[in-house]
């Protein structure tokens, strides 16, 4: 990527850009419809970037005036650490731009944001599909072995 790409915390004049980047996103994961992600989740998602009492942040990855990927990241306690812990909710980048630095520039981003807030660490989870993201993954930390349970309520 060429040394123009701007990574920075995310303006309400972004909304379209970044929204078409959060839709892609959700497509990538299957939410395709309304019923998968209806558009209150998307309003109530964005409106959090903007409110300081959220502990839920948005970068993008912008050159020339485009934005060329996405970054949610958040803050929480743990109970295996007194400092706080940085969780790496979504990432995406425009699919032309993959492989050429974007990704890795908004992940180096938040260890950067996450180091200044005093956390122990950051981590993230992808789909075993992923593969190319994981290809990246791999490079810039390390597996944690843990499997993901869950269950909708």
């Amino acid at each position: 990527m060429t040394p123009d790409l701007l990574v920075r915390a995310v303006q309400q004049s972004d909304f379209d850009q970044w929204k078409q980047l959060w839709d892609g996103y959700n497509a990538f994961y299957g939410r395709k419809d309304a019923t998968a992600l209806p558009e209150a989740i998307t309003s109530s998602t964005w409106s959090r970037f903007f409110d300081s009492y959220e502990p839920v942040h948005a970068l993008v990855a912008e050159q020339s005036g485009q934005i060329l990927g996405l970054v949610h990241y958040l803050f929480h306690r743990t109970t295996i650490s007194i400092q706080p812990t940085c969780y790496l909710q979504d990432l995406f980048t425009v699919e032309s731009t993959r492989g050429k630095g974007v990704g890795r520039a908004l992940i180096q981003e938040v260890y950067r944001i996450a180091a200044d807030a005093g956390c122990a660490r950051v981590y993230w989870l992808t789909h075993e599909t992923n593969t190319i993201a994981m290809k990246l993954y791999d490079k810039v930390a390390e597996k944690s072995g843990f499997v993901v349970y869950r269950k909708a309520l």
